[in-house]
């Protein structure tokens, strides 16, 4: 059955946790609906994972929508949301309106997701999810400020925990569905959880989330490096290497095909 926002709220209230995952293509999509992952984030970490950027901020409006089309063909049951990539929203309501809605218009995705906690995001949060188009929010690390925050952990001092946390307040008010929480203390993510009605999303925020998010290929081992908070469930770049590596041999040898 098709996850809705109704079903992932009630999921919050039931104390159920929402596995969430990320994806850049049909294969790997449906591969995670078949594994029954609730959510599926069509994440602007695919700059990185597959067009080899250094960080998230050259992808294009166009391209995440290319890859969401090809990820939402993959799935049939989780609930898909595609990231707004770097200045596609931030200079305006009006952009925001024109980006999102070009997602929602052209990809099938569920919801789309933007950065960021503060005044405008807020509005922009308000304008979006009045018109129709639901938004999930993201507060902490933001990788899209990496020119001005590192990939350092967020929310240390006092000021800066109170900052994150009137941020994921104002975005559930503004009608957030629900908020990513990357790289915070798992303290301040606690807190956070326990004040809102929304789900919560941990990513390097500790246990007590709603619901957890890793980036598929660092859970696959294809990852160069793994980030503090990660884990590698298998090492699949490894063994796609051998594989290649056997094949080739076998052609050169002439072992295939027999």
């Amino acid at each position: 059955m098709k996850v809705s926002i109704q079903k992932l709220c009630q999921w919050k209230q039931e104390g159920k946790p929402i596995v969430c995952l990320t994806a850049w293509d049909s294969a790997i999509a449906s591969l995670l609906d078949s594994a029954e992952i609730d959510l599926i984030l069509v994440g602007d970490s695919l700059a990185m994972v597959a067009l080899g950027h250094p960080n998230t901020l050259p992808i294009t409006l166009e391209e995440m929508i290319h890859h969401t089309k090809a990820v939402c063909r993959g799935v049939k049951n989780a609930f898909v949301v595609c990231d707004l990539p770097f200045l596609t929203y931030q200079t305006s309501i009006t952009q925001a309106i024109k980006s999102a809605g070009k997602i929602i218009k052209e990809t099938n995705a569920d919801a789309v997701k933007l950065e960021g906690g503060y005044p405008a995001m807020v509005k922009t949060v308000a304008r979006l999810t009045e018109i129709g188009i639901p938004v999930m929010g993201h507060v902490g690390l933001t990788p899209q400020s990496v020119r001005v925050l590192g990939y350092k952990q967020q929310g240390k001092s006092a000021i800066a925990q109170e900052n994150i946390f009137n941020q994921a307040i104002a975005l559930e008010k503004a009608g957030a569905f629900a908020i990513v929480l990357e790289h915070i203390t798992p303290e301040l993510a606690q807190k956070i959880t326990d004040n809102l009605s929304i789900p919560t999303i941990g990513i390097g925020a500790g246990l007590d989330c709603d619901g957890q998010i890793l980036v598929t290929a660092d859970l696959l081992g294809l990852s160069e490096k793994l980030p503090p908070f990660a884990k590698a469930y298998t090492d699949l770049k490894n063994i796609i290497i051998n594989s290649v590596s056997q094949y080739s041999e076998d052609v050169k040898n002439k072992k295939f095909p027999n």
